[in-house]
């Protein structure tokens, strides 16, 4: 993007029209993404449309491990998962077995060579039994060892690795530290080259590592200091998880996800080949980024599973339970909730497979959909999960072991409700995701836009006049790069859905004129606006799910399930009152109030109303007091599996 000449002016002519018209016509800056059309207000139906299908020579054989998997899966008791806070070691074998550990590897690496959409329903049925599985092997998977090797790694790295993860050891993937979340970029382990640079030494330490208790293989992110050999920078590194210097402090426990293998890990001076280390010095936030694209995708097929899961219990409990003369779920009040959490289930799995053959396809930029399937898949769940335990009243909040004490079916209502609140905050946080979103579609506008907006100047009264003096908005971009005035198209082929296809047609360009009114009103203070962007990012989501679950809906009545179309009308409905709400928050919002008693509560103004609070846990953390300078002399917490290679 280039800038205008003199900060806080905008100048615009014919010319200038032209090319931001052939600019916004222009798909050739990316591969074509349906999710950053929609953002700039241009609805690429054909982008989704008919709905991708599988290819033919793999369905047989995913069919036949899916049932498999669904054979082991019924053999599994989550109830022990839960009562134990482990994943007993014979699961973690019988799994091995019939290869879930190498569902994503390439077979010519000993693999099953799943698509991400058969790789997606193996999750669904993994999570089914316990959510802790889920996570042992989609954090294995999507986003340990095998991904980014196969993504990233030279054949020698593939032909070392691949095999021994897809027999079953297990992997982990060390970011997070304990000053660092969501910014990598401060990385404080470091990995100092030594013997010439044949060899790394990494120090540090890293928190959180899912299956870092367990595993054999880790990738380590770690920032190599700039040498004469290199450039430097964050570096991944494959590591052998029992190598000398490296100790598991501890075993971390919480909310939900009772049998995570999740741990504190340190580095001491620990040595790795240079043969071991992924891409180049300085690649590695790239490496973590991009493997985290479609790994995002295993947190939208845990949440859609356990959202299906809840649809089926909420069904059975709301025919079955008899209050006032008739089943509960007859009364208006429950059967909003019930309608609430079929719709939702339904559109969750129209975004996941639709994401999922995106990225099957490999010809789309795929990172917003990833993204969006991520956040509306983990928020939406959540909700669903709730009202649940409200249909369910007190049995819902009972748990499944008490209700079995007293003689009742052992539904574990809260335990759901539990384990997945963690997935608004793994992988990227709900806030996390929409500032990542809004990058991605306020960037697009800004490529569209070309030298009308300074990103570092916020607009003068002055200048704002000179563009409503320009006409530009209204006469340009509105119909050259949102197409207002321009009727929808009919879609007469969906029957019923049609007027929902017309409504994200009408809503994606009115989003995307808010968002260029948004640009030229805060400039760069746009990206401290995080309410606006949020709401922005939000409606997309909508919009979004929407389209993937007509197009569904579409594609299952061809193929003689005609019911999908109810599923997908009546989500579509509560969708479009959503959207509504969202466009009017836009611009009447108590932000700026929130803001400001924000800085006021940080500030202590306000210290006197929680003065009388009795505070048990003494301090604000994250550390009470430091932790020790050196690692311990054993690991203290590390567990090492059996081999859970097939015998």
């Amino acid at each position: 993007m280039t800038t205008s000449t003199r900060p806080g002016t905008v100048h615009v002519d014919e010319r200038e029209a032209r090319r931001v018209a052939e600019a916004a016509r222009d798909t050739r800056w990316n591969k074509p993404s349906f999710a950053k059309e929609l953002y700039l207000g241009r609805f690429r139906l054909d982008l989704i449309h008919p709905h991708p299908r599988p290819a033919a020579d793999g369905d047989a054989a995913t069919r036949a491990f899916l049932e498999r998997l669904r054979a082991v899966c019924g053999e599994l008791d989550g109830s022990v998962i839960e009562r134990e806070s482990r994943i007993p070691d014979e699961y973690v074998k019988a799994l091995a077995r019939i290869g879930v550990f190498g569902m994503k590897v390439p077979r010519e690496y000993g693999g099953l060579g799943l698509t991400q959409v058969g790789y997606n329903h193996g999750l669904m049925l993994l999570g089914d039994v316990h959510p802790s599985i889920g996570a042992l092997v989609s954090a294995h998977q999507s986003i340990g060892v095998p991904e980014p090797v196969k993504q990233f790694g030279s054949e020698e790295q593939k032909r070392a690795f691949l095999p021994r993860c897809a027999q079953g050891a297990i992997s982990a993937f060390l970011l997070t530290e304990p000053d660092v979340g969501s910014d990598p970029a401060r990385l404080a382990a470091v990995a100092e080259p030594v013997d010439d640079g044949e060899t790394y030494e990494i120090s540090g330490t890293k928190l959180w590592t899912t299956n870092g208790v367990v595993a054999e293989l880790l990738v380590v992110m770690a920032r190599v200091p700039a040498h004469d050999g290199g450039r430097g920078g964050v570096t991944a590194f494959v590591v052998e998880a029992d190598s000398p210097g490296i100790t598991v402090e501890r075993r971390n426990a919480f909310m939900g996800l009772r049998g995570i293998e999740n741990g504190v890990t340190r580095f001491d001076r620990v040595r790795v080949p240079a043969a071991n280390r992924l891409g180049g010095e300085g690649d590695g936030l790239k490496i973590a980024l991009t493997t985290l694209n479609t790994g995002r995708l295993s947190i939208p097929a845990l949440c859609t599973g356990a959202s299906k899961w809840c649809l089926k219990i909420a069904r059975e409990w709301s025919a079955e339970r008899v209050q006032w003369g008739r089943p509960v779920g007859e009364h208006a009040a429950v059967a909003h909730k019930v309608s609430f959490i079929a719709a939702t289930a339904f559109a969750q799995e129209a975004v996941l497979d639709l994401s999922a053959h995106l990225a099957d396809e490999g010809r789309r930029d795929i990172r917003i959909e990833a993204a969006l399937a991520k956040l509306w898949c983990s928020e939406t769940a959540w909700q669903v999960a709730d009202e649940l335990v409200q249909i369910r009243g007190g049995r819902g909040y009972e748990t499944a072991a008490s209700l079995a004490a007293r003689g009742e079916r052992a539904v574990p209502a809260e335990q759901i409700l539990r384990d997945l609140r963690i997935n608004r905050i793994f992988e990227g946080s709900t806030e996390i995701m929409h500032l990542l979103i809004a990058r991605e579609a306020v960037d697009a506008h800004l490529q569209a836009a070309g030298d009308i907006i300074d990103p570092d100047v916020a607009l003068s009264g002055k200048a704002k006049a000179a563009v409503k003096a320009t006409g530009f908005y209204a006469r340009w971009l509105p119909q050259l790069v949102t197409g207002a005035g321009q009727l929808p198209r009919s879609y007469q082929e969906f029957g019923l859905l049609a007027t929902h296809l017309r409504y994200v047609e009408r809503a994606s360009r009115r989003l995307a004129r808010s968002t260029f009114y948004a640009m030229a009103r805060w400039q760069g203070g746009l990206e401290k606006k995080q309410g606006f962007l949020a709401r922005v990012v939000d409606i997309g989501a909508e919009l979004f799910a929407v389209a993937a679950s007509c197009v569904r809906a579409q594609m299952l009545r061809e193929n003689g399930q005609p019911a999908a179309v109810q599923l997908a009308d009546t989500f579509a409905r509560q969708s479009r009152l959503r959207s509504e709400r969202l466009f009017d928050a836009l611009w009447h919002n108590t932000d700026r109030a929130d803001e400001s008693l924000a800085r006021a509560v940080l500030a202590g103004e306000h210290s006197w109303f929680d003065a009388d609070v009795l505070d048990a846990s003494e301090g604000t953390g994250p550390w009470i007091s430091p932790p020790p300078a050196g690692p311990p002399s054993e690991n203290v917490a590390r567990r090492m599996l059996p081999s859970t290679r097939p015998e």
